[in-house]
């Protein structure tokens, strides 16, 4: 019977197909929590159970001293117009060993832990190519691909001038054909042996989008290895490679720049006919045709680090600047954070900086332990990105005309330019969320569906018939969880605390239960056109990620102490991630278009579910209460929203006049509140509050000391809401001529060239 169903199924293409590239991205890393909630039963106590650690004391250290010194020498608004990192600022980042945070101690770098890079990059993220400077050297690439794969040589060699800068890395893997879709690059390496006896390789490609490129003197590029005399004895197509490129290779071009939105050195790469021993592939000639499964093996756990770092510094940062300015900034006679729709966005921004730095916390923590979960890495990096660039774009519209003036005292406006570069890299957001994180976590995290797909392919009936049975049961229990959990609204889901968030574990198990039943009728009834219905497969992927997102966040309540002063934001976090996943399921039901089960879950299905629904979302009345956590100077204005992004002087521009500001207005917030109810009530006559401080002092309603705190305030926020302004000379260009109008190289002097010229 088994066999019968095996060939039916198989004939049916019932169940995706999977590639060799997809196979070997299914093998790399490994399932962590997202198993959990694939199972439909996920166990929260061991997820509660997973480390949530302060970064140990010498990590902590480098982020107190160099880190923060860096941060001050940097000029930001000279590097935004320059784009060039200066000299002294290179020497710096040598001397404290940025360039070596990934290396081992034994190899000259700091050794840090996958936390401790992430805490680095995130601190550093707004310092344009700065922050790319530290962030390139200690991801993928060259340092981490030698460390895991690397002969002891290249290791020896390598490592040690990687981690004191004299070699600057690049990774070169993507192609003018060959984007997301990285398996299809182009570049070749063509094996021969030289006249000396030597095999070596011939290389040429056309690279392009390649961080670091214009300076970087050392090139780990990913090719297509062709070997037609065998000469490696792994076949005539090995496949994808990485091969290690020293600049000043003969063939080899570097140096020219793309210009990207956000100031940072990235360029193309061009070789032709560049020859190199076969020796310097990365791991050795036995590494030959590895590339790729290096690449999913490393991004398994890396694609965690760099660009959510970025992506929860975007949504920090936004944090940091619109709870003060909404105090400082007034309209109407009062601050404009106490206006509901500013309120609104000022509680989002607060719940969601929140929600993104536990993720980030919990998932480096996790790698730090081992794991290594290419689903919840790809949901991190899509997530963050997305969510970061919203918050920014509140952060915009809250400080508005602000916001949006270019100078040395905008606060937002260079992460703002620059977050679109975060969600198109390493794999496109919209190509992230629509195929990467369904598509290979429906397969992968789920308990049955990679076995059933293995056993299918290679007709063994025996491992069918196991894998099948183990199917089948998994969906009659989860069956019978989602009836009971959905009439009662997941009370029967063991939570593993007592206290009043136990309701949230109790939701989100609930939300597993039906997330496991549809990924089975999604298997099921859409099979093999998973992969062409990305819309559908974006929809599981939002679930997924807002169910991750509200156990990061539950997680990071309990180990920080279950703070009560946190509550009302755990609340409000809560909601919405389930409010999120509502509207996945929603979406879900409403475009699940098969026969028979389609229409269940678009007619009966959509009812039910709109009238039993995991969540509402955070009501008004509870934005108040949000908002004020960032509104409000203090420590749990630090760990949400400043805390990790540095230590502003009262004397900078920007952020820190504004926190200057907002220190002195809350501080004379009360005797303030006393002169504006003397106004009101007419014991005072005065056209503002500056106006009335000498006659609500002769009144005796204010002392000595409160008129002075008011004045100070009064000018620090008129000094804080002002905006940068440039006389014609600062602001008027020319031209855009080269520098040097002698060397066209047979071109206009204001016109680029296409990356192929």
């Amino acid at each position: 019977m088994f066999s019968m169903i095996l060939n039916k199924l198989d004939k049916a293409k019932v169940l995706p197909r999977i590639s060799d590239t997809e196979r070997q991205a299914l093998n790399a890393g490994s399932v962590w929590i997202d198993g959990e909630l694939f199972s439909g039963n996920p166990d929260f106590r061991s997820m509660m159970e997973e480390a949530y650690p302060a970064l140990p004391p010498e990590e902590q250290a480098f982020l107190d001293g160099p880190v923060e010194e860096l941060l001050r020498r940097v000029d930001h608004w000279e590097l935004h117009n320059t784009r060039r990192v200066p000299d002294e600022i290179w020497t710096f980042l040598r001397e404290q060993g940025f360039f070596g945070l990934i290396i081992p101690k034994a190899y000259g770098g700091s050794g840090f832990s996958t936390l401790g890079r992430s805490a680095v990059m995130m601190k550093t993220a707004q310092l344009g190519p700065v922050g790319t400077l530290v962030v390139i050297p200690n991801t993928l690439g060259a340092a981490e691909l030698l460390i895991g794969y690397g002969t002891e040589a290249q290791k020896s060699h390598y490592l040690p001038k990687l981690a004191s800068g004299e070699f600057v890395p690049c990774f070169g893997l993507t192609e003018p054909t060959a984007g997301s879709d990285a398996a299809s690059i182009r570049a070749e390496a063509v094996v021969f042996k030289a006249d000396d006896g030597q095999l070596k390789l011939r290389l040429n490609f056309t690279k392009r989008y390649i961080t670091l490129a214009p300076i970087a003197n050392l090139v780990s590029l990913a090719c297509q290895l062709h070997d037609p005399d065998n000469l490696l004895g792994g076949g005539e197509q090995p496949g994808i490679t990485v091969v290690l490129l020293e600049k000043g290779t003969p063939g080899l071009r570097l140096g020219d720049h793309h210009l990207p939105i956000g100031p940072f050195d990235n360029g193309p790469i061009h070789g032709e006919d560049v020859v190199v021993p076969a020796d310097n592939i990365i791991g050795g000639p036995t590494q030959a045709g590895q590339g790729w499964r290096m690449l999913m093996e490393q991004l398994g756990g890396g694609r965690a680090v760099s660009l959510p770092a970025g992506g929860v510094a975007s949504a920090k940062a936004a944090a940091a600047a619109v709870g003060p300015y909404s105090m400082v900034r007034e309209q109407f006679g009062i601050p404009i954070g106490w206006m509901e729709g500013v309120t609104a966005k000022v509680a989002r921004t607060a719940a969601l900086a929140y929600v993104l730095e536990s993720s980030r916390v919990y998932v480096c923590a996790g790698v730090d332990a081992g794991h290594h979960p290419p689903v919840v890495s790809a949901i991190l990096k899509q997530q963050t990105t997305e969510l970061g660039q919203q918050l920014l774009i509140d952060g915009m519209d809250v400080m508005a005309g602000a916001g949006v003036m270019q100078g040395p005292n905008n606060i937002l406006g260079s992460a703002y330019i620059s977050a679109p570069v975060s969600v198109t890299v390493e794999g496109a957001n919209i190509l992230t969320r629509t195929l990467m994180i369904f598509g290979q976590g429906a397969v992968r995290c789920h308990p049955y569906a990679l076995a059933t797909l293995g056993a299918l392919e290679n007709k063994d009936v025996r491992a069918f018939r196991k894998a099948l049975l183990g199917w089948m049961g998994h969906s009659i229990a989860n069956v019978g969880r989602g009836v009971v959990r959905g009439l009662t609204r997941g009370a029967t889901v063991k939570a593993p605390v007592a206290d009043e968030t136990a309701r949230y574990f109790k939701k989100l198990g609930w939300a597993s239960t039906r997330f496991a039943l549809l990924t089975d009728l999604a298997m099921f009834c859409v099979g093999g056109k998973l992969k062409q219905r990305g819309q559908l497969s974006g929809r599981f992927a939002d679930a997924l990620s807002w169910m991750v997102f509200g156990v990061t966040t539950l997680r990071r309540f309990h180990a920080e102490g279950a703070r009560k002063e946190d509550l009302p934001v755990v609340h409000w976090a809560l909601k919405y991630c389930l409010l999120e996943i509502q509207r996945a399921f929603e979406g879900i039901y409403a475009n699940f278009d098969t026969p028979v089960v389609g229409w269940m879950l678009r007619y009966p299905g959509r009812f039910f579910l709109k009238i039993n629904p995991l969540s509402s979302g955070p009501g008004d009345a509870e934005d108040r209460r949000v908002a004020a956590a960032i509104q409000t100077p203090g420590e749990q204005y630090q760990r949400i929203a400043l805390g990790g992004l540095g230590s502003p002087r009262d004397d900078e521009p920007g952020m820190g006049r504004l926190l200057h500001a907002w220190r002195l207005v809350s501080d004379s917030a009360e005797p303030q509140m006393r002169v504006k109810k003397a106004m009101r009530h007419g014991k005072i006559s005065a056209p503002d509050v500056v106006a009335a401080i000498e006659p609500a002092l002769a009144a005796g309603i204010i002392s000595a000391d409160e008129a002075q705190r008011i004045r100070a305030a009064e000018t620090a926020r008129r000094a804080a809401i002002q905006v940068d302004v440039f006389d014609q000379a600062d602001y008027y260009r020319d031209s855009l001529s080269r520098h040097n109008d002698n060397v066209h190289d047979g071109r206009d002097p204001g016109m680029a060239r296409a990356a192929n010229q």
